[in-house]
């Protein structure tokens, strides 16, 4: 087996790492909460960073209008399916593909990978500007418009007294990692195919 097959089908395998390992982590510090309020975000589902976290942001997100955290959504269907079906692709062009379709796969894999970080910022932006206008509590900006409570897609934000972090993790480093070993196993596969045309 070619080099550049076996590092093709290490890209294939690595994506996998989601199912073991969070994507994400939203981090909200606020000083009424000695110990920051976390959630993970699975390519499955949510958990709590620490017992009962989700269930207090939902407490919190009530207050001001914002929908409830869910159990499920679509995209945790969607996504699993998306990951399994772009594993076997290339496991499948790893054993008997060329070094072509390495670079097919790997663009294959940023447009995914882009959708679903976009999916990601206008869940996040549903959630923190579509309102319930009967809320407890509302905040305006400077200019008189409805604040929204968005946690930033990738980084930190001040929202009003708590700081929302939000980053990746491990499960997005595996994922990450396959992407560009996919377009590794491409080059080295181009640098070999020249060298075999130059004999």
């Amino acid at each position: 087996m070619k080099k550049s097959n076996i590092i093709m089908l290490l890209a294939a395998i690595l994506p996998l790492g989601l199912f073991l390992f969070p994507l994400w982590k939203i981090t909200l510090e606020a000083p009424q909460y000695p110990t920051p309020l976390g959630m993970y975000i699975h390519i499955n589902d949510f958990t709590d960073a620490n017992p009962h976290d989700i269930k207090n942001i939902n407490l919190m997100n009530h207050y001001v209008g914002m929908k409830y955290i869910p159990d499920a959504i679509p995209e945790f269907k969607i996504f699993p399916a998306g990951i399994i079906i772009t594993t076997v692709i290339g496991l499948i062009i790893a054993f008997k593909g060329n070094y072509k379709w390495f670079l097919y796969w790997f663009i294959l894999m940023i447009v995914l990978s882009s959708a679903g970080l976009y999916d990601f910022y206008l869940w996040e932006h549903d959630y923190g500007h579509n309102l319930d206008p009967k809320a407890i509590m509302k905040f305006t900006n400077p200019d008189g418009s409805v604040m929204g409570f968005q946690p930033p897609l990738f980084g930190s934000k001040d929202i009003l007294n708590f700081k929302a972090h939000s980053y990746p993790r491990l499960g997005a480093y595996f994922l990450g990692l396959g992407i560009a070993m996919g377009l590794i196993a491409y080059l080295v596969g181009k640098k070999n195919h020249k060298k075999t045309v130059a004999m």
